[in-house]
């Protein structure tokens, strides 16, 4: 029997009351599953991830939830065999379905990466340094980031129903936003396998994900200010969903990502013997084929120099020529078909448009073949590559998207004309460009970077690392501006963030050192009884302070270092030089060297809870120290963060070293790990 999708709302999976709509294989028409989201109450679904998913989560701190995340990331990663299986009706390959697979997974790591490692274990993030606000330093203000007390509305394409669905995850889980999703119905079967692990995982908090296989009903009608809607799709559906009332109304966040006529550009100093050559032609065929051009960062449009046109057109026909398709379930390295007959027919209308100021070279859209297909049946194309008879009257090519195997070729005569074409793009996720050439490529990125949220340069230095011109990283912006949407996804903290609240809070250093967890100059800095080395990290507290002896620095004391060290730079060593310098009043101290005596003043010798020190940050030298200058040290616990392993914690103390005039010398923060209590 044919499967009906269900829908996972208020912690439960449950079907539709009617309107099944048919979901037929890619590869041969054959009905692979029913969907419908008729019955469901959407107010109560928004109301459900409001009152159980963002309490539950925002109960969390960033820290936890990105364990959460880790472990969903292994649990899936266990059992995504069934998911591949499924996939094979989706029309791409298991190669293809890799980028799909592996890359949610892998983005899902990734972001419980950067949460562990960057994110506070705490509810709300600290942002940028405290802001002095008053003369006696009495008054000040800090921006703290908080979750947003909403739900996050993922609206997905059909292209990468895995990934799709948890890059968009990934970020809003750790903000602590819960989510519900809708997948393109196209591939929602895929989608709903994955989330029934996700559920089946125990890993997620009640309400943190909701699932709709079918039409999203009055979902947006409900949904308020603290909320988020996220797409991913066409320009059109775009429109439809920025215009909403709701959206306007309550200035909801909106995020998209939709057409992107993404460029690649051949360099004016590659000819067919240089490397870059072959590396373009291998990238473009590559984004043309892979998933059979159903990427939002495939290549759309080709840019070679004129004199380079007829080698590359050559090229990419006898590479393209290679292409076998066929069925993705039992052949991987053959491309196979469009997600739907329906995309198809949208595909070679969309060729049509383009063949006004185009002509074909390679493919034929009406007509294609490959072993063990039934072309008829399955949605299957050749590629087709179009070259463009006037690239720079043309207007269909800059703004038509054919979303399948098909991109144009546009010869320019100039690198200023190649900037120009690819502007007309309108904005675009991704363009590469190929050269050897530093000044190609500088005009080349400043000429299109604010058209674009990714710029690629590939050439023979980096090739065989780099990860190509279609692939979107957890670590780096997704997204473009104008045509592209003007939205970002990924980017690493930035996609947490957007999912957050930045709100600036003003008040005393005493007040806002205890609502962050970290001190700051004018709040409270007791001294400490014990010194603060002997005391184990959870006996530790915020501001605990040591006022060091006082200690002098001479003449022999510079020259030892110097000789010591080999450090014999002329501010140290010759009193003439030194004064020619408008920066000090002659000989001075070596700035490494008040950072060793400022240690050998506050450093508690004995062995106890301090087990490492690990690093400096902000370190700034402020005042030259001469000899017969005498130095002291304050040393206060500046903050704590719990480590990954429970043994021990990590402390951060602000150090500031005065002269004999309590004049600021030196400011740093030193960075440690404490053992904790038994």
């Amino acid at each position: 029997m044919t499967t009906t999708l269900q829908s996972l709302v208020f912690d439960r999976w449950v079907g539709p009351s009617g309107g099944l709509v048919d979901i037929p294989s890619a590869v041969d028409g054959h009905i692979v599953a029913r969907a419908s989201s008729a019955g469901l109450d959407f107010a109560g679904l928004v109301r459900h991830a409001r009152e159980v998913g963002g309490e539950g989560l925002r109960k969390l701190s960033f820290n936890q939830r990105a364990d959460r995340l880790r472990a969903l990331a292994a649990y899936l990663g266990e059992r995504k065999e069934p998911i591949y299986k499924l996939a094979g009706d989706t029309g791409a390959n298991r190669r293809d379905n890799a980028i799909d697979i592996e890359g949610g997974i892998g983005t899902l790591s990734a972001y419980a990466s950067r949460g562990r490692r960057d994110l506070p274990d705490a509810k709300f993030v600290v942002e940028g340094d405290v802001e002095s606000l008053s003369k006696g330093g009495s008054f000040v203000g800090q921006h703290i980031l908080s979750p947003l007390h909403g739900v996050a509305v993922h609206i997905n394409a059909f292209n990468f129903p895995c990934w799709g669905l948890l890059e968009k995850f990934a970020p809003a889980f750790l903000a602590g936003v819960p989510v519900i999703a809708k997948p393109a119905t196209a591939t929602a079967y895929v989608t709903e396998a994955l989330v029934r692990l996700m559920h089946e995982s125990g890993v997620l908090p009640a309400g943190s994900l909701q699932l709709i296989c079918g039409a999203t009903g009055d979902l947006l009608d409900h949904l308020g200010g603290q909320d988020v809607v996220s797409f991913t799709g066409s320009i059109e559906t775009s429109e439809k969903l920025r215009s909403h009332p709701s959206i306007s109304r309550h200035s909801i966040r909106f995020v998209a990502e939709r057409d992107s006529l993404n460029a690649a550009i051949l360099g004016p100093d590659i000819t067919p013997e240089q490397p870059e050559f072959g590396l373009f032609v291998r990238e473009v065929v590559r984004e043309m084929t892979a998933k059979a051009g159903q990427k939002c960062t495939a290549i759309r449009r080709i840019l070679v120099p004129r004199p380079q046109e007829a080698a590359v057109i050559a090229a990419l026909k006898a590479a393209l020529a290679q292409v076998k398709l066929g069925d993705p379930r039992s052949e991987d390295k053959a491309m196979g078909p469009l997600v739907s007959l329906v995309q198809r027919g949208a595909v070679r209308a969309q060729i049509a448009r383009l063949r006004s100021e185009a002509e074909i070279v390679f493919g034929d859209p009406e007509n294609c073949a490959g072993e063990g297909i039934d072309a008829t049946a399955g949605a299957f194309i050749s590629p087709v590559l179009l070259r463009a008879t006037d690239a720079m009257t043309a207007k269909r090519i800059h703004d038509t998207e054919a979303f399948g195997p098909v991109a144009t070729i546009m010869a320019y005569d100039s690198l200023d004309q190649a900037i120009e074409l690819v502007r007309r793009g309108e904005g675009s996720l991704v363009a590469s460009l190929f050269t050897y050439d530093a000044a190609v490529a500088e005009a080349v990125i400043l000429g299109i970077a604010a058209y674009h949220g990714r710029l690629l340069i590939v050439d023979r230095d980096c090739a065989k690392e780099s990860t190509g011109h279609g692939s979107p990283l957890p670590n780096l912006v997704h997204g473009g501006p104008g045509r592209a949407g003007g939205g970002e996804e990924l980017g690493g903290l930035r996609a947490v963030f957007h999912y957050m609240q930045r709100t600036a809070v003003q008040g005393s250093p005493a007040r806002l050192s205890a609502l962050t967890g970290s001190w700051m100059k004018g709040a409270p800095a007791p001294i400490a009884e014990v010194h603060p080395f002997k005391r184990d990290y959870d006996h530790l507290r915020v501001g605990d302070t040591i006022e060091t002896a006082s200690r002098p620095i001479t003449l022999a004391d510079i020259e030892h270092f110097a000789e010591f060290t080999g450090d014999n730079f002329y501010a140290h060593m010759d009193e003439v030089a030194a004064k020619a310098n408008p920066f000090f009043p002659g000989r001075v101290a070596h700035g490494y060297l008040i950072l060793a005596f400022a240690a050998g003043l506050f450093v508690d010798p004995a062995p106890g809870p301090l087990l490492a020190n690990y690093g400096l940050d902000n370190l700034r030298f402020l005042k030259p120290v001469s000899p017969d200058d005498v130095i002291r040290v304050r040393l206060t616990v500046k903050q704590k963060s719990p480590a990954r392993k429970p043994e021990y914690g990590e402390v951060r103390w602000d150090v500031e070293v005065f002269n004999q005039n309590n004049e600021p010398v030196a400011r740093y923060d030193l960075l440690t790990m404490s053992a904790r209590a038994a």
